[in-house]
């Protein structure tokens, strides 16, 4: 298990990854939704958040290893669903 500062690192440079990749879908594509986009950047705002306050104060009764592989796991889902849907607007 990583410690919570690289986690929380990652969890960073990822959500920015993917803000930046929105704008850059927003700026660059003449026939984007601008609803669309504007409900991906609050998306990607509200993983970020909600995963890094979960990084910070894990489950009550869950042992360490499981909470984070299990945190890691999830993260890793809602990315990648964030992921299809800025690459479903081009």
């Amino acid at each position: 298990m990583a410690n919570k500062r690289s986690l929380k690192r990652g969890i960073n440079y990822i959500c920015s990854d993917l803000f930046a990749e929105c704008v850059a879908v927003s700026l660059y594509n003449a026939n984007s939704d601008k609803d669309n986009i504007d409900t991906l950047l609050r998306t990607v705002m509200h993983v970020h958040s909600d995963y890094i306050m979960r990084v910070s104060h894990p489950e009550p009764g869950m042992k360490a290893k499981e909470y984070y592989n299990s945190l890691i796991n999830s993260f890793t889902t809602e990315v990648n669903n964030i992921v299809d849907q800025i690459n479903n607007l081009h």
